[in-house]
């Protein structure tokens, strides 16, 4: 297990004061129902969200709020820890039950918690500055590509009407057809002082959304 720890220790570039909090880190309820990861992951989750949130608030300062909340998401998801848990093989270094061992796949949720599990022990023996710096490093790629994560033409034309007129916008299902199973939409929608536009889609959703863009097109808003 030590062993296992010095080589974590050295692919994370972090040498733990604490050694304790490493080994915690890496257990898994199935292991020990009473010490195990389980706190250090609900720690590390506030953590993970504090550095991003306060990464992509300096890196998008003129976005609106609709927009940062959106690429947030896409940072600290199950999906990206999972990533982030297989690029640092972390499961090599989990500390599981007899269950886990005859099986050859780690389900994902314990992969994903153990990494925040983790960022929570580098922050309990290290500090914020170091725990800041060892997501910056891992989750760079996933920063990057926030970037081009855009914001939905619905979720645009609602932020923009609530942020101007203090009101929703309206919509409203004017005609349904065709057979079940390749349905016809066609929704109405306005906002405040504006004409009513049109928008049609084999789902109410994706209606709704077509009328929103070309009312956002004629606000000339992209």
């Amino acid at each position: 297990m030590i062993q296992n720890q010095k080589i974590l220790e050295n692919k994370i570039n972090i040498k733990f004061k604490n050694k304790k909090l490493l080994s915690l880190s890496l257990i898994h309820k199935s292991f020990d129902i009473l010490s195990n990861n389980e706190k250090l992951e609900f720690l590390g989750d506030r953590v993970l969200a504090l550095v991003l949130s306060k990464k992509l608030f300096n890196l998008y300062p003129y976005e609106s709020e609709g927009n940062l909340d959106k690429k947030f998401a896409s940072l600290v998801n199950r999906k990206t820890c999972l990533k982030i848990s297989k690029n640092l093989e972390l499961e090599k270094f989990l500390i599981l039950g007899n269950t886990y061992k005859k099986n050859s796949k780690i389900e994902d949720k314990i992969l994903s918690d153990a990494c925040e599990a983790l960022i929570g022990s580098i922050y309990l023996d290290s500090g914020y500055k170091v725990v800041e710096n060892f997501i910056l490093k891992f989750w760079n790629d996933e920063i990057k590509k926030s970037a081009k994560i855009e914001i939905d033409s619905k979720t645009k034309l609602q932020e923009y009407s609530l942020k101007r007129f203090q009101k929703l916008p309206i919509y409203k299902v004017l005609a349904y057809k065709g057979p079940q199973h390749i349905p016809s939409y066609k929704v109405s929608v306005k906002i405040y002082g504006s004409k009513f536009f049109f928008g049609v889609g084999n789902s109410k959703k994706i209606a709704e959304h077509d009328a929103a863009k070309k009312l956002l097109k004629d606000l000339k808003i992209k």
